[in-house]
């Protein structure tokens, strides 16, 4: 006899369906909060941003002001420039322990300009205080405000330097106050040019001071300049100094503009943009020549920055394969334009006194020079016919 076997009931199916939705459910309470992270995250990133360019923006705001502003200055003056130096720098004869203020040289390197542009507003200051409209100078601090005339009145006490004409004494006067110290006493040191001499040989110091006063008088004194120039010229050690000094300023001009406009010229003399690990290593470079002190020598660090671009250079021209050739074909042209300029300087008006020239080797050379051309030319035709 057959045993039946009933058929087992079916589970209730909201039983077995249970557990295959609750995995479901996981995944998307775990999505969700991925998503809400990414967006928070991305929101942070947004308002971040924004608050960084609103930073941005509000200090180019302050710059482009202090800007507009400093220009109105540098090109009209004015009371209110007047103001400002009168208040700042100490008058002559006044030593710094006896005050706060700057001498005219020192307030005149902090603003960027001359110390005689700083000298015409402090003596059109003298000059109306003289006459009462503002207080003289011993009775203003730095920093302090007061009433000022009208800006017309400004032209009747400021002088121009096209119109600033002096006598020797009174130059050297202007200059004096100008550093700060007595008038008379540069005056002495100018009545005694032995005396002069003999502390700028004696004394390092003294030969120092010397030294910046001449630089400061050379860039308006061509005169000078080209006395200065002439002197160097004609002095073996000095005429090698100037050479190796221009040598490594070129260098170092070489290895700024590639760190700062982000081109250099290859070997061959192609313009290229320098890549990014070129230019940071320029950078570099001429951040430590920077900050050498003007006593320390800037030669070897020049040469050193100057061959490790060079060297950068020509890695990144063999690197790229496109730019080696161009470089290869670069620098052909320009040996082919040189041995042209070279051999177009021969001349032939003299044809017919070659008699007297003759030598076995002017014919060698030639011929050489000739199987040389016909080597080349014949490279060129082969290269050219499998092109």
């Amino acid at each position: 006899m057959t045993a039946v076997i009933a058929p087992s009931a079916p589970a209730d199916p909201s039983e077995a369906a249970a557990p295959a939705a609750e995995a479901p459910q996981d995944v998307r309470d775990d999505a969700q909060e991925t998503v809400d992270e990414v967006a928070q995250e991305t929101a942070d990133e947004v308002a971040q941003e924004a608050t960084d360019e609103a930073a941005r923006e509000a200090a180019r705001e302050f710059v482009a002001r202090d800007a507009r502003e400093f220009g109105v200055y540098a090109r009209t003056g004015g009371w209110a420039f007047g103001l400002k130096v009168a208040r700042s720098v100490r008058p002559g004869g006044q030593s710094a322990a006896e005050t706060p203020k700057v001498s005219a040289k020192e307030f005149g390197e902090l603003a960027g300009c001359s110390a005689e542009r700083v000298m015409r507003y402090y003596k059109a200051w003298d000059r109306a205080a003289d006459d009462g409209l503002v207080p003289h100078f011993e009775e203003l601090a730095p920093g302090q405000e007061v009433e000022l005339p009208d800006a017309d009145v400004w032209l009747t006490y400021y002088v121009p330097r096209s119109s600033a004409t002096s006598a020797r004494g009174t130059a050297i006067a202007a200059a004096a106050e100008a550093e700060g110290i007595r008038p008379t006493k540069a005056l002495e040191v100018a009545e005694n040019p032995t005396a002069l001499r003999a502390a700028i040989l004696a004394d390092p110091s003294t030969a120092q001071a010397a030294r910046y006063a001449l630089l400061d008088r050379l860039k308006e004194d061509p005169a000078l300049q080209t006395e200065l120039a002439r002197d160097i010229a004609r002095t073996d050690d000095l005429k090698k100094a100037v050479a190796g000094e221009a040598r490594a300023a070129d260098r170092i001009e070489y290895v700024r503009k590639v760190a700062e406009e982000g081109q250099v010229r290859t070997p061959a003399g192609q313009t290229i943009d320098a890549p990014v690990a070129l230019r940071m290593e320029a950078e570099r470079h001429l951040s430590l020549i920077d900050e050498l002190d003007d006593a320390e020598e800037a030669g070897e660090w020049a040469t050193e920055a100057y061959d490790t671009v060079r060297t950068l250079v020509a890695e990144t021209v063999e690197a790229d394969p496109e730019l080696r050739v161009q470089e290869r074909r670069t620098k052909f042209y320009s040996s082919l334009q040189k041995a042209t300029k070279v051999f177009e300087e021969l001349t032939l008006d003299d044809a017919a006194d070659f008699g007297d020239i003759y030598e076995d080797d002017m014919v060698q050379r030639l011929e050489e020079l000739q199987q040389a051309i016909t080597t080349c030319l014949s490279a060129l035709r082969r290269a050219s016919s499998a092109g």
